[in-house]
């Protein structure tokens, strides 16, 4: 929230704006209050403050609803994803967009999203939801299953986000980088990555991403990204960390020294999430002792995406939508990431066309645990919940096919109450 309204009020346009903050606890939305408080003094911006515990009251009349939830929580809902899973045998990174972990965070996320969603059609029908949470793929599947009139995106930060990465590895500065990516959520790959030379013409930059690999320089926080380069040809968008568990090829209960050889650290969300909470609790503290917020223009896209809506001025995005021809050897009913123009009429997403076809299947495997995980939404059959557990990468190459049910019976047991009903 801090990031997303700091971006915003530093849009001229929208600076006076009015602006509802709303959340489930009211502790936190005071704080909400307070650190947005702050972010409006630091820009000397003067826009209008709403804050409410009442969904409704904050969609009524909206314009754009930007979405950042996590059902659940750290405690229970994260807590149990790594914990019940490790019993089993079964360890993870991150567990929020694919894994055992991804498909129960998206059973009981994308059906608040789709509440929410229904809320948008009734009381604000033209505004555009900016949707910010993981697992994204499920998420959006799910809304534009159960909810197809209302108008939503995908936001993520990892393409952009490793475009720079990738930009101070090979050493060019970032303005100069041009680059076409596109796939799904966490596995988009840049098709082209690009100098922009001053003449108009272009230099491939991807000799120089392959000299940082036959170098030896590939730094020790991305090595699982640089080896699936390595046997792919292409760089993929997401983290080492995220990246580890969607495939089967480097967390190994019998191979401990894949896990050190590549840097992967197994149980980092929890670790994350503690961190995260102990920073935010501090920031509280020094905001209450009156401390200024220092805001500067982050990289996300909620801010550019609305100000091209309403100036007209174009930008280009990469955002999560329905597929519907987009990327033509993907599944028409899957999510993909690709880029968006975005203006006065709303987002357009890019037609791709085909993408070669190890990362087409690559990325198959992923969207078969995607798309039956919202089919178990659906339906609400929990067979369906095992096989996309079965047909998962990482879990698969763990696990038995019988494994893999006694750990679902036992996630959706432990999840009683923030689950739709599973026969």
């Amino acid at each position: 929230m801090k990031n997303l309204l700091g971006d915003l009020l530093q849009v001229e346009t929208l600076r006076n704006a009015q602006i509802t903050l709303m959340d489930i606890d009211p502790h936190r939305l005071e704080t909400s209050q307070l650190v947005a408080t702050r972010i409006a003094e630091s820009l000397r911006a003067t826009p209008s403050f709403e804050t409410t515990t009442d969904r409704r009251r904050a969609l009524d009349g909206a314009d754009y609803v930007i979405v950042m939830i996590q059902v659940a929580g750290y405690k229970p809902g994260t807590v149990t994803d790594f914990e019940v899973p490790k019993r089993h045998g079964l360890r993870q990174t991150i567990g929020d967009t694919l894994g055992i972990g991804g498909i129960m965070r998206g059973l009981r996320t994308a059906p608040v999203l789709v509440e929410i969603a229904k809320d948008m059609q009734e009381l604000c029908p033209g505004a555009l939801m900016l949707q910010y949470v993981n697992p994204m793929a499920i998420n959006c599947l799910a809304l534009t299953r159960f909810v197809p009139k209302v108008r939503t995106v995908g936001l993520c930060h990892s393409v952009q986000g490793t475009a720079k990465e990738l930009a101070t590895d090979i050493g060019v500065p970032i303005e100069e980088i041009r680059y076409r990516c596109a796939g799904i959520n966490h596995m988009s790959f840049y098709l082209s990555f690009e100098r922009l030379l001053p003449d108009g013409r272009t230099e491939d930059l991807y000799p120089l991403i392959r000299s940082v690999l036959e170098n030896d320089k590939v730094p020790d926080g991305n090595r699982v990204r640089y080896e699936v380069f390595k046997h792919f040809g292409y760089f993929v968008t997401e983290s080492s960390e995220h990246f580890a568990e969607y495939v089967p090829w480097f967390i190994k209960r019998d191979r401990p020294d894949l896990i050190e050889r590549f840097n992967i650290p197994l149980d980092e969300y929890i670790r994350r999430c503690e961190e995260q909470i102990s920073k935010w609790t501090q920031q509280e503290k020094a905001l209450l002792q009156g401390e200024a917020l220092k805001v500067c223009r982050s990289h996300e896209y909620a801010s550019q995406i609305i100000e091209a809506e309403l100036t007209g001025k174009p930008t280009v995005i990469n955002g999560n939508v329905s597929n519907a021809g987009l990327i033509t050897n993907l599944p028409a009913a899957a999510c993909v990431e690709v880029p968006c123009l975005v203006d006065h009429n709303g987002i357009q997403p890019t037609r791709i066309g085909d993408l070669p076809i190890s990362l087409a299947a690559l990325m198959q495997t992923n969207i078969n645990v995607q798309l039956l995980t919202v089919e178990a939404l659906a339906s609400g059959r929990r067979d369906h919940v095992k096989q996309a557990a079965m047909l998962d990468p990482h879990t698969a190459a763990e696990l038995s096919l019988d494994e893999i049910a006694t750990l679902v019976d036992e996630l959706i047991d432990a999840h009683q109450g923030w689950l739709p009903l599973l026969d």
